[in-house]
Parts: C-alpha cells; sequence; structure tokens
C-alpha cells in the first residue's frame, strides 16, 4: 500500500523535537543547548553521503536491545565500544574500536513505509509531495559550495537517488555506474577515454558539439536543459583533459599501507574511491550500499556479508579520513530509508519500520562518541519525542555552513526553502 502524500504547507517547528539523550545528559543541559542563538560553527567543506538502500535493521546494527525478548532481541549480542556505556552489534567490532569519532542518532522515526518515497525523503530532508522534486543533498552542496573546475562537484558511487529537482539538470551528479576493482585502475565513462578514442578526436567532435549548440540556443536561449547540458559537456572535457581528475579516480595507485584496510569487497573500495575523490578536492560522494531489504533470513544476510562489509569499509573511511586530516572538513553521514520491525517474522526476517531508525554523523563539527536520543526497549518506537529526517537533514546542511531555512526558487519563481521543516539537532555539536 503505498502511504499517502501530503501537500505542501509550509509550518516552521519552534521546539527542537528529542528522545532521551545519551546517559548523564539532562533535560536542563538540552534545554539550554536547543535555546541557544546558535550551535557550534560549521567546519565542514565536503561531505560522505552513505546510504544503505533496503532500510537496514536499527535493532541488529547501532540500537541493540539485549533486555528485549527473544523474538525481539534477535540473534546478535551487542559488544561494548571505546565509548564507555555505548554498545553495538557484536558483527561491528572495527566500528566499536572507533566509537569516538562517530555519533549515533537514535529515535529517528516517520511514516513513509515504502522504499520509493523513503528513499526521497531520506536523500532531500523533506518529505516527498507530488506536485515538486526536492533537490539531494549533492545537488545543494553543489550549489552552495564552490569545488575545482577540473573536478566534479558531486560524485555518485555507484549512482544514487539522489535528484537535482527543480534546481535543474546542471546539479545532477556524475555516476561511476560500476565500483573499483582492487589493482585495476578504474576507469569512469567521461573522464579516461575508451575505445581508443584520443584527446584529439575529441576535441574536434566537441567543436562539431558546439556548432550544434549555437544552433539550440537560438530555439531555446533560457533553456535550463540546455544549459544544464552545455555545463556538463565543458565539465566533461576538462575532465577529460585533467590529470588531477584521473589521478583521483585512479584506487589503483593507492598506496598499499591506505588501501589495505579497505579490503577487497565492492563497498570498500567504494570507500576508498570516496576518500581518494574527497582528498582531491571533490565537494560531494554518495556511497550506495543496497541489500538491506531483509524480509527474510536477516540475520544470515547480515553476518554472511552486510554487517562485515559495512563494519570494514565505513571504519576505514572514517580513519583513512582522520589519519590524513581530513575528518573536521568532511561530514560523513550514514543512513537508509527507514529502520525494520522489532519482532522478528516467521522467515527469520524484519519488514519496514519507519517509526524507528538510526543514523550515523561524523566530522564537520559533529561531536564523535556519543548517542542522541533512543528507542523504547524493544526499538518500536522513540523513547520520548521523535527525531525526523528533516533534522537529520537541517543538521547535515549546518556542519557545512549552508542555511537550511535559506530559499531558493523553482523554474517558475516558487520560493522554497531547502529543508521546509527541519531544525538542527543542538546536541550533536557539542
Amino acid at each position: 500500500m503505498i502511504p499517502q502524500r501530503f501537500c505542501d504547507g509550509i509550518t516552521r517547528r519552534d521546539f527542537v523535537r528529542v528522545g532521551a539523550l545519551g546517559a548523564g545528559f539532562g533535560l536542563a543541559d538540552f534545554l539550554r543547548l536547543s535555546h541557544a542563538a546558535d550551535a557550534k560553527p560549521a567546519k565542514a567543506t565536503s561531505a560522505v553521503v552513505v546510504y544503505l538502500g533496503g532500510g537496514p535493521s536499527h535493532i541488529d546494527t547501532f540500537d541493540p536491545k539485549p533486555d528485549a525478548p527473544a523474538e525481539f532481541r534477535g540473534e546478535f549480542k551487542p559488544i561494548d565500544t571505546n565509548v564507555p556505556g555505548v554498545q553495538i552489534c557484536e558483527h561491528l567490532p572495527k566500528l566499536a574500536k572507533i566509537a569516538d569519532t562517530y555519533a549515533i542518532v537514535r529515535g529517528v522515526s516517520h511514516s513513509i513505509a515504502a522504499h520509493e518515497l523513503g528513499t526521497e525523503y531520506l536523500s532531500a530532508g523533506n518529505r516527498p509531495i507530488p506536485s515538486l522534486v526536492f533537490p539531494g543533498y549533492g545537488a545543494v552542496v553543489s550549489k552552495e559550495l564552490a569545488g575545482d573546475k577540473e573536478l566534479p562537484h558531486f560524485v555518485a558511487i555507484p549512482s544514487t537517488a539522489q535528484k537535482a529537482g527543480y534546481l535543474g539538470v546542471r546539479y545532477a551528479p556524475l555516476q561511476t555506474s560500476d565500483v573499483p576493482k582492487p589493482g585495476i585502475p578504474f576507469s569512469v565513462r567521461g573522464i579516461t577515454l575508451g575505445n581508443g578514442l584520443t584527446v584529439t578526436e575529441f576535441e574536434k567532435r566537441n567543436n562539431l558539439l558546439s556548432e550544434l549548440d549555437t544552433t539550440f540556443k537560438g530555439v531555446a536561449a533560457d533553456s535550463k536543459l540546455i544549459d544544464g547540458m552545455d555545463k556538463f559537456a565543458q565539465q566533461a572535457f576538462d575532465m577529460i583533459r585533467s590529470s588531477k581528475a584521473r589521478a583521483a579516480f585512479d584506487v589503483s595507485s593507492e598506496k598499499p599501507a591506505i588501501a589495505k584496510p579497505f579490503g577487497e569487497g565492492r563497498f570498500g573500495m567504494s570507500c576508498l574511491l570516496a576518500l581518494r575523490l574527497i582528498a582531491a578536492g571533490v565537494r560531494f560522494v554518495t556511497v550506495s550500499f543496497s541489500g538491506w531489504d531483509t524480509h527474510a533470513n536477516n540475520f544470515k544476510s547480515l553476518q554472511g556479508g552486510l554487517l562485515p562489509q559495512l563494519d570494514t569499509g565505513l571504519s576505514a573511511l572514517l580513519a583513512g579520513l582522520k589519519e590524513q586530516g581530513l575528518l573536521d572538513t568532511t561530514t560523513v553521514y550514514v543512513v537508509g530509508e527507514f529502520g525494520r520491525t522489532p519482532k522478528v517474522n516467521e522467515k527469520a526476517g524484519r519488514d519496514h519500520w519507519p517509526r524507528a531508525m538510526t543514523a550515523l554523523l561524523a566530522g564537520g563539527g559533529v561531536k564523535g562518541g556519543q548517542v542522541v536520543g533512543a528507542t523504547d526497549a524493544k526499538g518500536a518506537g522513540p523513547a520520548a519525542e521523535a527525531f525526523t529526517p528533516d533534522q537529520l537533514a537541517a543538521s547535515f546542511y549546518h556542519t557545512l555552513g549552508i542555511d537550511h531555512r535559506k530559499e531558493y526558487h523553482t523554474a517558475t519563481g516558487r520560493p522554497v526553502m531547502i529543508v521546509r521543516e527541519g531544525s538542527v539537532i543542538r546536541p550533536l555539536f557539542g
């Protein structure tokens, strides 16, 4: 059943909605923080969004419930992290050792249980509506933060559900369509020339396209589509000629000591590429890791591949950014479209459950080593007031110095805020 989608009446929340906060953090502390004029200044100049497509189980990852009945707590046990009092799933041991580098946001909740609409919501921070396509995080970051002209500003590995929306095609991502393989130079269409095509030959083709563009401009001088195509054509041409871009994508040239922790799996290699792109100066990278739609054999699927891959790739990405002095200036945001049912079903799986989910945030001024928010004893919903995807989005933009309340205009001149209903989760920033 497709959930109802609502029209876009604009409201503003004057109160930051939040669940129970970590041990030792009382209501008075929260009120002081939430009423402060501003959270700590933003630090990030780039970002990596890791999207766990399908909806990962919050209980079996970063919000374990060891005291719940067996049919709720599942087959996995929690383990201690390097942060006293914080536990995560036993199959995330590498992430447990560096829990001081990231914040866990529990008690995130919404009401969209369908994959496509849930993904739209979590990819833009605005609840989907029929009348407007909201731009995803990468499009907004590309618009707001100037980048190196020799590099793409928004790279998706290997693809992304994020859209340019009403901002137009010029802010769409460069999608790699594949992931790197160990020891093999990574070829990205539009960067590495294939089929024997030389730069000289490409220049000839580019000159021909320029002549054709002149004709098109005469017909549709104000077309955003043509404008965007011009931008992409020039960017692709610049990138093909740029040794800087080709070097950034070439994971095979990475030092073995840096590459080894990422392993040889698809997700780990994608994270290695993300690290190289950020180090080179790319503003926004999204890494898509699907397979989390575990209606059956949830524990087998998680233990057999999903959790070990997440543990290896994400821990290596965070550690790599920190070792290269890039974590403070790079926001890392990990999220899926929803959580999964607290009660295990008859197929040893968990079904869609948007009422409770978890997200991770690191870098960009986020205070690591903390848990913000909580779910109830069975993981069925927030223990108190919920966080929303809108608030996650507002907090993400805050790390980059982007005011989520800033208004853009659609092609028809309609003003729309970047995040219409969000507010910054101030405890994230210490």
